[in-house]
């Protein structure tokens, strides 16, 4: 069976360096490019990449999918600040290039993981919940790209009340 080819973007970060790590350890994936700022999203094409991790900045984010999906390139993004416009956007890319996948996973930090969940047990017990998840101090997108899920992906009513903020700790 062949391994799947996957590249990394956003690898000087936290999470972009332990995927690196995770898909170097696993056996049924081959790291075929690994992209830090400047690096050239071509590199992608030229290695044949069959997905990228998308672990970069709500700046960098949008160039990156748009080079992705023009490409054929499948991706898994994890990098925040999601809007309504910018999911719009995309959509219309995909729509360019049905054969080609995306999947936006809000956050992958289990620390932010965990606070969803506490929302949505939350939620249906008060008229009004606020659960605060703080950054380490060295987070280069926050507080202003807070890890704000796309909006289709909280799916139960009752956690749409739950207020969700992201500071960064003082």
């Amino acid at each position: 069976m062949s391994k799947l080819r996957v590249a990394v973007l956003g690898v000087k970060g936290r999470i972009g360096s332990e995927a690196v790590r995770a898909v170097e350890a696993a056996e049924d994936m081959e790291l075929v490019a690994a992209l830090g700022r400047g690096d050239k999203l071509e590199t992608l094409a030229d290695t044949g990449a069959q997905v990228a991790v998308e672990l970069t900045t709500p700046a960098s984010v949008m160039g990156n999918l748009d080079f992705c999906v023009r490409h054929g390139i499948h991706a898994v993004v994890g990098t925040t600040g999601w809007t309504d416009d910018r999911l719009a956007q995309l959509k219309g890319w995909l729509a360019q290039s049905p054969e080609t996948g995306v999947l936006i996973a809000p956050n992958f930090s289990i620390g932010a993981v965990l606070t969803m969940k506490f929302a949505q047990l939350a939620a249906p017990y008060f008229e009004s919940v606020e659960v605060v998840e703080l950054h380490h101090p060295n987070k280069v997108d926050a507080p202003a790209a807070r890890p704000r899920a796309p909006p289709s992906s909280s799916p139960r009513p009752a956690a749409r009340r739950a207020a969700l903020r992201s500071p960064t700790p003082r």
